[in-house]
């Protein structure tokens, strides 16, 4: 019996322990040295008194949450000025375009803050940021830090003071702060759920010209880092998403132009509003 336990060790033993140090190693880089400066860090603290702040502030009331898809290049987006907004990452690139603003600004990939931080600071509207960003965000004293990850396990967090899971997109954060505010409906518009760029979910790659993935061709132009969507990771994200609003007698519908989002009821976007 010895024998044949031996050389089962031999192969067991060098797989284990190269998963143990891998997983030890990425729990520690995305989250275990994030989690331990928070303990020390006022701003964590002050970001947790924001966050229970807006719960449920907003409860029974309608908002969109705005992807960055070509298709809001036809939508009206001049109807949502007087609405609640989630606008993430590059949206401001059409700031001046619409006249306004988004009401609520979101963004957890650290390579979209590290080259935009100085932009996202000179916004002024509430900005909800990765704690994984803080480093390129120091000066900015307005920032509601997020303790996003994006490792196991998949969640839908009702209460965002506690660990958010980022689901492969930004998109599902807004979904969560929605949520926690007590909104009763969410809609997505921008959502295209379509990347004319591919390659490997989650790889890392450089533009190199104009951006046909965005609503602006230089939203990831030419020289921009960026890390390319994992589409099945995001529709399973939305799959809690959409279940959670539902078990709580709320919704998510879709209002995306030509989006090829299938989570969520479709509705046509210009019915939303009176005339």
């Amino acid at each position: 019996m010895g024998d044949l336990i031996k050389p089962t060790l031999k192969r067991w033993a060098p797989k284990s322990i190269w998963r143990l140090g891998s997983n030890s190693y990425w729990y520690w880089h995305n989250r275990g040295r994030h989690r331990l400066a928070a303990a020390f860090n006022p701003k964590w603290a002050k970001s947790k008194q924001r966050l229970a702040a807006y719960a449920d502030r907003h409860r029974g009331k309608r908002c969109f949450v705005l992807g960055n898809g070509p298709s809001l290049n036809g939508t009206d987006l001049t109807k949502l000025k007087d609405e609640f907004t989630f606008g993430s990452n590059r949206v401001y690139l059409m700031f001046d375009q619409l006249g306004f603003t988004t009401t609520f600004l979101v963004a957890i990939n650290t390579l979209v803050i590290e080259q935009c931080a100085s932009e996202l600071s000179s916004l002024n509207m509430p900005k909800f940021m990765t704690w994984r960003g803080r480093q390129w965000l120091r000066a900015d004293q307005t920032v509601i830090y997020l303790d996003t990850d994006y490792t196991q396990p998949e969640t839908f967090s009702t209460d965002l003071t506690g660990r958010v899971f980022e689901g492969g997109t930004v998109t599902y954060v807004g979904l969560q702060l929605a949520y926690h505010m007590g909104f009763q409906q969410v809609v997505l518009i921008g959502v295209d759920h379509d990347y004319s760029t591919t390659g490997p979910p989650n790889s890392t790659v450089v533009s190199q010209g104009e951006d046909l993935n965005h609503f602006d061709p230089g939203y990831f132009g030419k020289g921009f880092k960026w890390q390319l969507p994992d589409l099945e990771a995001s529709e399973r994200s939305y799959m809690l998403a959409k279940q959670a609003f539902e078990q709580d007698g709320r919704s998510i519908v879709d209002a995306t132009v030509g989006g090829k989002l299938n989570i969520f009821p479709k509705v046509d976007y210009d019915s939303l509003f009176d005339e």
